[in-house]
């Protein structure tokens, strides 16, 4: 069943991956742009359903990519961040959430 969780993962993966490419300097700053508000989502929909890890985990990384305050990393740092997390988003969508417990 597609929902707006997996999209929004499938699109992230798909946009940190095309980091990987050489590509004009603005698309960096989308991709961080679409970051923040992903995994903003991410944690939000992650709080609402009670599953407290994933919420700090997605939040964590909305502070990463956040285009506001940049962290410089430098070009081959964010190469195996951004596939670090694209593998991550990759696999968390095939992964079953755990039951929160009350």
């Amino acid at each position: 069943m597609i929902n707006l969780t997996n999209v929004i993962k499938v699109i992230l993966t798909i946009l940190f991956f095309l980091c990987l490419a050489d590509m004009p300097y603005g698309f960096y700053q989308f991709v961080r742009f679409a970051g923040l508000v992903g995994f903003a989502i991410l944690a939000y929909q992650a709080h609402e359903q009670g599953r407290q890890t994933e919420m700090i985990i997605y939040g964590g990384l909305a502070l990463l990519f956040q285009p506001f305050l940049k962290i410089a990393l430098g070009r081959q740092m964010w190469n195996v961040v951004d596939v670090v997390v694209g593998i991550g988003l990759l696999i968390s969508i095939f992964m079953k959430p755990k039951e929160s417990q009350p």
